[in-house]
């Protein structure tokens, strides 16, 4: 019998490897925000996900692989709240990290449908 370790990842509060895969990749985005443009500076449309940060084009597989563009990936599918936090480094890591236990994502499917699942319900 094959039993989910979830709420004993939660109880222990230990990030399973994609949580984990999730705060270090989060980690690297707000360490080197520099490198990375939000929409309100590549264009000046006012629209909901201004604040998002800007992926760019990309056609090669390997690049989008790569932590830049998956950096751009996971930090714009975090909650509001959290990205909200950005310019508070110790705050948004303990907000992250408590998100992140709270929800013991296994997969990046689950982490990619947080989101929508969160606004239908």
């Amino acid at each position: 019998m094959r039993d989910s370790c979830k709420e004993l990842f939660k109880k222990l509060e230990i990030l399973p490897l994609y949580s984990q895969y999730i705060f270090s990749i989060s980690k690297f985005v707000i360490k080197n925000k520099h490198l990375f443009y939000t929409n309100n500076q590549i264009h000046s449309i006012h629209t909901r996900l201004e604040t998002n940060l800007h992926p760019p084009t990309a056609n090669l597989t390997k690049f989008q692989m790569g932590v830049y563009y998956s950096g751009i990936k996971i930090f714009n599918n975090l909650p509001h709240n959290i990205k909200d936090l950005a310019n508070e480094i110790v705050l948004f890591w303990n907000g992250l990290k408590r998100f992140l236990l709270t929800n013991s994502f296994y997969i990046s499917e689950e982490y990619f449908n947080y989101q929508r699942y969160s606004i239908e319900n």
